[in-house]
């Protein structure tokens, strides 16, 4: 698959434009909302601060919004693009195989359960959770005649998902506590978070996005078919422990701070494959690219739906990824 960016130095042109884009679609999550400011506010919350409201909200939720959304959309862009690679089927993402859900779980149930509150305690139980979920989806769809194919894989992620979804749904209804304090999380929001809470998962982001860089040059080998990865000299069952870790730091990571935020890792992976082709030494990038501003706008989006209240961003990916779903599925690419 050749992409409309065939030249390199295009290629490596287009990202820095994307850079740049990414820069500016962050300044305007930091000065859009229903209070109304400025850049020059803005710039001055953090060089003449005087202390009023419109101050406040810009150190305090606008500008940790706007990273978090940056960093979550990022990861989950990449996500996708390693699920994607990994099972060779274009719908793989944490949200279609159940990855979300299985970390969202697991930490509602700290919150019941265990009395946790701390963004670090969510980060490791969402790892867990992540962890949980992808090694449930891949036994079940590799069970049976066959082995492994990406039907059976998709129907098992959304088996997982499902099941995930309808314990956590159970015990919120028998939690009215917890129900108040992770309903709003669980719809997928990075309204309200805190730059400690990324400061907590960031470490994990960073090695997660450069080990997927990393990964980029043996992703094309693997992409040509296992044997033919093996025939390559590659260590194939390394490389899928390596990508299959990434995954769920990524996704465990994304869930911890933002919630479960469905199709970005659906979505941006296309996108990126048509720009640049089928070298995932250019998709990783584009798609983490992609995916944060992609994150970005639409929770600058869910600021305006309901105004002056918000909607949560998963509210907005869903109704932006729902139809390219669908698009998808209905030309069976999944089934090649």
């Amino acid at each position: 698959m050749n992409g409309i960016l065939q030249d390199n130095k295009i290629r490596t042109a287009v990202l820095i434009i994307g850079i740049f884009i990414a820069f500016i679609v962050m300044v305007l999550s930091v000065v859009l909302g229903y209070t109304d400011t400025s850049l020059s506010m803005a710039i001055e919350a953090y060089t003449a601060f005087n202390g009023s409201n419109e101050h406040l909200i810009i150190q305090l939720s606008r500008v940790p919004r706007a990273l978090v959304g940056m960093a979550v959309g990022i990861s989950l862009g990449i996500a996708g693009v390693l699920m994607q690679a990994l099972t060779r089927n274009p719908i793989a993402s944490p949200d279609i195989f159940g990855v979300n859900a299985g970390a969202g779980f697991f930490i509602v149930f700290g919150v019941t359960f265990l009395g946790i509150t701390s963004i670090q305690q969510f980060m490791w139980i969402g790892f867990l959770g992540a962890a949980v979920a992808s090694g449930l989806a891949y036994a079940l769809g590799s069970a049976g005649r066959g082995g492994l194919t990406p039907v059976k894989l998709t129907l098992a992620g959304a088996v997982m998902a499902a099941l995930f979804a309808s314990l956590t749904q159970g015990m919120l209804v028998t939690n009215e506590k917890a129900l108040d304090e992770v309903l709003f999380w669980l719809a997928g929001s990075v309204e309200g978070r805190k730059l400690s809470m990324l400061a907590a998962v960031m470490p994990a982001l960073l090695i997660a996005w450069t080990v997927s860089m990393l990964l980029s040059r043996q992703l094309n080998a693997f992409a040509l078919g296992e044997d033919v990865a093996v025939s390559l000299g590659q260590k194939t069952v390394i490389f899928k422990f390596a990508a299959a870790l990434m995954v769920v730091l990524l996704a465990g990571g994304s869930v911890a701070i933002a919630g479960p935020i469905s199709f970005i890792g659906i979505v941006v992976p296309h996108f990126a494959r048509y720009l640049v082709g089928s070298d995932h030494r250019w998709i990783v990038p584009f798609s983490a690219l992609t995916g944060g501003i992609m994150l970005v706008l639409a929770d600058i989006g869910a600021r305006y739906i309901i105004m002056p209240e918000e909607a949560p961003v998963g509210v907005v990916t869903a109704l932006l990824g729902t139809p390219f779903f669908i698009y998808i599925v209905r030309k069976g690419i999944f089934q090649r």
